[in-house]
């Protein structure tokens, strides 16, 4: 055993690089991570499915016949409403674990909540932490900001068009 490596006593299912491994292989955070054609579908399906919720409630609200377009941008807004819930799921998950992970200390429970811990991280963990940011984490986090800029955006050219209806 090598005497300079520090021992972590922090149990390995909250040490911030495996919660960073477990966050990007499950189902929902992996998400974020996918190729852009596909976490675009992804998204857009997500759309498309939520309308089966949006749909008949802005059928209520405007008939999609006597007033369509104003159907087509009460739905559409609604539906980005549905897409916008998991988006937001998605960033608070990731800018989660990048705070884990940048954070010079690392908080750990020992046996349950009232026992909590602080283990200062050696440079080298925490050099490797910034370094997992800089280029896996912060990537991420960027295209999910990139998409609700993009939702505000088309929010606002619906606002705009319904001024003028």
């Amino acid at each position: 055993m090598d005497i300079s490596t520090p021992i972590c006593p922090v149990p390995s299912e909250q040490q911030p690089l495996n919660e960073y491994q477990d966050l990007k292989e499950s189902w929902f955070f992996r998400w974020a991570t996918l190729p852009l054609q596909t976490y675009f579908t992804t998204m857009l399906w997500i759309w498309v499915c939520s309308w089966v919720v949006v749909g008949p409630v802005a059928t209520y609200s405007f008939s999609w016949v006597k007033h369509p377009v104003q159907f087509a941008l009460s739905g559409a807004a609604g539906a980005s409403l549905m897409v916008a819930l998991p988006l937001l799921r998605l960033y608070l998950g990731w800018s989660y674990i990048r705070d884990r992970l940048l954070n010079e200390t690392v908080f750990y429970e020992e046996s349950g909540w009232y026992d909590g811990q602080y283990w200062p991280k050696p440079p080298e963990v925490l050099t490797r932490d910034r370094l997992i940011v800089s280029y896996e984490i912060q990537p991420v986090l960027r295209r999910l900001q990139r998409s609700f800029g993009g939702l505000i955006a088309l929010f606002c050219c619906g606002g705009i068009v319904w001024q003028y209806l």
